[in-house]
């Protein structure tokens, strides 16, 4: 995956990955692929985009519905926003530099400036993020790294919130937390009219309680909650699900 000293190479883009606080890291990769598109989704939001990763991931997957469908997917737009200014701009260059640039827009503005900016009528298909989850953990030096970790920068009930008014009536809101914050966050979610329908359960090798979980929620309460398990890596190698999963992107998977 890795290609010079500053960028990561995936099979259909580069991610220029020098100066934003957060680097492309697993999390990101793994929501990126498995998060679930809504069903003709024509606008998409990420919030806290960093390198611009999942947004690239995201336009890369929904170019290939468009191709496969034909249907209104060919007409969907990503937004990255990002309240570091320097993450902003190399998420912006990233973009510039794939072949869905036209359909990719980087925005320098915290959730609270994003969302001030928008009409009330204006709706997404799909909400996604990676947020910062450290709460108490100490701090490194670096102040852009601690805003881009820790949760008092932006706090996924911040997320829930703008998702409440933003996201369509059939649009998904999707992220991913370490995995004991998710009863937490499910609660405080059904409490704002977004329901849990998904739940992919994240393990580093077999045995290991999950660490992380992707979780998603839509206007639509479910009859039950689909609970899915990716494990990583099995005796020293990574698992068949987890290269499936990552094959459309990662370079030898």
């Amino acid at each position: 995956m890795k290609g010079g000293p500053s960028e990561f190479r995936f099979k259909q883009f580069v991610v220029r990955n020098e100066v934003s606080a957060m680097k492309v890291n697993t999390d990101g990769v793994i929501l990126g692929a498995s998060l679930t598109l809504a069903r003709h989704c024509t606008s998409a939001l990420d919030i806290g985009t960093g390198t611009g990763t999942i947004a690239l991931m995201a336009a890369q997957r929904l170019g290939q519905a468009a191709e496969k469908h034909g249907d209104k997917y060919a007409q969907a737009s990503v937004t990255g926003i990002d309240i570091d200014a320097a993450s902003a701009a190399e998420a912006r260059e990233n973009f510039r530099n794939s072949r869905w640039s036209s359909s990719l827009q980087a925005v320098h503005a915290s959730l609270k400036e994003f969302s001030a900016s928008l009409p009330p009528e204006r709706k997404f298909g799909n909400i996604f993020s990676n947020p910062p989850y450290y709460t108490g953990a100490l701090k490194a030096p670096d102040e852009r790294r601690n805003t881009a970790r820790h949760s008092e920068a932006l706090s996924w009930a911040e997320i829930v919130d703008f998702a409440s008014y933003h996201l369509e009536d059939s649009g998904i809101l999707s992220m991913i937390l370490p995995a004991d914050q998710r009863t937490e966050l499910s609660r405080y979610a059904a409490a704002n009219g977004l329901y849990l329908f998904r739940a992919l359960s994240i393990r580093t090798v077999p045995g290991k309680t999950p660490r992380r979980a992707v979780t998603e929620f839509s206007p639509v309460k479910p009859a039950h909650v689909m609970e899915e398990t990716l494990t990583i890596q099995e005796g020293g190698a990574y698992t068949p699900e987890y290269r499936s999963l990552l094959s459309e992107f990662l370079i030898n998977f």
